[in-house]
């Protein structure tokens, strides 16, 4: 019986997706893709849980450090660059193996949707927050409930970034950014030589937030404030994308000496697990998925689990 030509490895962050992915490569011959939006940057190993050297070298790895902090990598160039890296991995007769817990960038690739094609600007962006801290939570929200229903219903009220991108866009365009998002389907789309697998790894809430706040104390026994430590030296701006993920963005103010190390690690342990739930809530929605309670078995184990939800 002839497989899938992509299999997506999907789950909240810290359910062991990186482990069961390189397993089922190992196992089938397939080259990982990593869909995260924060790997992509150098210099950016302890907080993003990034693949090992050890990892790299038992199975290819495509779309990690393809970027410094302050080169910001958009959602459209994530979608060109993993198409091209997919074909590529198909011009060797290998499978490609979507991994990753980022929903917006799977469907980038998956559902091949059109991308806005304003480019960031900085002032506006800068402006708007002000707006936002000036006016109070929700603010902005509000706003692109007027211009964009549809986004604002998608979108968290707490997930500035991303409304401040939506607000970005239509005013660069005067196009509501629900409406440029659209699935489309081009030839070049993945999806479209051959079946799609999608599979989401879960593990009840207890374990996934026990692993959650071992992983956060392994990360900072490994030197993960030394290395925002590196990054706020190297003068990159805070407000950078890249710096605002959860890890980063709540040792900044312990590296400046505005918070403790204590209040910082409860801050990421925090909102980790609301990223954590998050991501639930976006696999969860889309039917696509098949879900794997992984449990505690080990990466081989939930390999060749995996292995028979595509190949039965």
């Amino acid at each position: 019986m002839r497989g899938p030509s992509l299999v997506v490895l999907a789950g909240p962050t810290g359910v062991g997706k990186t482990s069961a992915a390189i397993a089922f490569a190992e196992a089938v011959g397939a080259e990982i893709v990593c869909a995260d939006s924060r790997t992509l940057y150098r210099g950016m190993d302890i907080g993003t849980a990034k693949p090992t050297a050890r990892d790299r070298a038992r199975v290819p790895h495509h779309l990690l450090d393809i970027a410094r902090p302050d080169q910001v990598v958009t959602l459209a160039d994530y979608q060109r660059l993993a198409r091209r890296a997919i074909d590529v991995i198909r011009g060797r007769g290998r499978l490609p193996l979507l991994v990753g817990g980022s929903g917006l960038h799977i469907r980038a690739v998956v559902d091949g949707p059109e991308i806005p094609p304003a480019e960031p600007d900085w002032n506006l962006r800068e402006t708007l927050e002000a707006e936002e801290r000036a006016g109070g939570p929700g603010l902005l929200h509000g706003r692109l409930r007027e211009v964009d229903p549809a986004a604002a219903a998608r979108i968290h009220p707490s997930n500035l970034r991303r409304i401040i991108r939506a607000l970005e866009v239509h005013a660069k365009t005067g196009i509501p950014i629900s409406v440029l998002q659209r699935a489309n389907e081009p030839p070049s789309h993945p999806a479209g030589r051959g079946s799609v697998a999608m599979i989401a790894l879960v593990v009840d809430r207890a374990r996934l937030y026990d692993r959650i706040h071992r992983r956060i104390d392994e990360q900072l026994a490994a030197g993960l404030v030394e290395e925002v430590r590196a990054l706020v030296g190297a003068r990159y701006p805070k407000t950078l994308p890249a710096l605002q993920g959860v890890g980063y963005k709540e040792l900044i103010p312990y590296v400046e000496g505005s918070l403790s190390l204590e209040e910082s690690t409860v801050l990421i342990r925090r909102n980790t697990r609301r990223y954590a739930k998050r991501q639930l809530t976006w696999f969860r929605n889309d039917a696509r998925y098949r879900w794997l309670d992984v449990a505690d078995d080990p990466p081989d184990a939930v390999a060749a689990r995996i292995h028979a939800m595509i190949w039965i």
